[in-house]
């Protein structure tokens, strides 16, 4: 039966942790995963702009022995050029699986419905569990144990922080959203995060202080203010967002070893300085290495 990776929600807390010791495993030695997915093809279907996430699936596939093919928006525009039906009943019968970076989330759930073959979830507007995969496995790395940790993302409620909220929810980390009033997270998303916390214990909270949101904080984490297609809203954001940019004067509010992430890009000087971002705290590369041995885990977990 196959397996889709849209959320996290999706996968059981034992799923997740066997994905982060098979990308532990794999960032150690990946000689015994070298061909456990030759033959087999990915498409790349990327409608926004990338860095990490199309080098990691590209180049992690081949790690794994497979290939992929990269489809830029002029090749698939949803709904416009072909309906989400035939472009999934074509690819199904010329790939193995199909990675998404897409603005609607609705196309990627339409996708994974009418396709045969897994559909991996590589950003929408509502979800980047890849990325939560990715910082996840930095955190354990580096603080050990899930329990007891405590992670607060500061700035706008926006698709990172769903995704931080449902793993986080899931492996037992505590996470605090602090947000300007008027930019939480999606009411269901924080919802279901509560909901998936009362297995595991975690706290998850909305705050609209960054000051008492660090408070105790393992991780602090931020990402732009304003995301692709939110470009119009940049000059505006600035002005509400400026006093959750995270600085020295906040981190040092946090736990003296804290750590410092931001899933990238960064706009320096916008939701970080540069001193936070290039400081020992600063975690930010370590984690954009690791998008490479998380998605090869997904792959791998999915597609062998």
């Amino acid at each position: 039966m196959k397996k889709d990776f849209l959320c996290t929600l999706d996968f059981t807390k034992d799923e997740l942790v066997k994905m982060f010791d098979i990308a532990k495993d794999m960032k150690l030695n990946n000689e015994p995963y070298s061909t456990s997915l030759k033959g087999k093809t990915m498409a790349l279907i990327l409608e926004k702009p990338s860095l990490r996430t199309r080098t990691t699936f590209d180049v992690g596939i081949q790690q794994l022995g497979g290939f992929s093919v990269y489809l830029s928006p002029a090749e698939i525009s949803f709904g416009k050029r072909e309906s989400v039906h035939d472009i999934a009943k074509n690819l199904e019968r010329m790939v193995q699986g199909i990675m998404l970076r897409t603005f609607s989330h609705k196309n990627a759930v339409d996708l994974a419905k009418y396709a045969s073959i897994s559909i991996i979830n590589g950003l929408t507007d509502y979800s980047h569990p890849c990325q939560a995969m990715a910082d996840y496995l930095t955190i354990n790395e580096l603080k050990g144990d899930f329990k007891g940790l405590k992670l607060c993302y500061v700035g706008d409620g926006n698709n990172v922080a769903h995704s931080l909220m449902f793993a986080g929810a899931q492996l037992g980390v505590d996470v605090t959203v602090a947000c300007p009033s008027g930019f939480e997270p999606n009411l269901r998303a924080y919802l279901d995060a509560c909901e998936a916390a009362k297995a595991t214990g975690a706290k998850i909270e909305v705050v609209n202080d960054p000051n008492e949101g660090v408070k105790n904080a393992d991780a602090v984490y931020t990402d732009v203010w304003a995301s692709m297609g939110q470009e119009a809203e940049t000059a505006a954001r600035k002005i509400i967002f400026a006093p959750f940019q995270v600085n020295s004067d906040l981190m040092a509010k946090a736990k003296s070893d804290a750590i410092f992430m931001h899933c990238l890009p960064a706009h320096r000087g916008d939701e970080v300085t540069d001193e936070v971002i290039d400081s020992k705290q600063s975690v930010v590369f370590h984690e954009a290495g690791n998008r490479l041995h998380a998605q090869k885990a997904v792959m791998y977990s999915l597609m062998k």
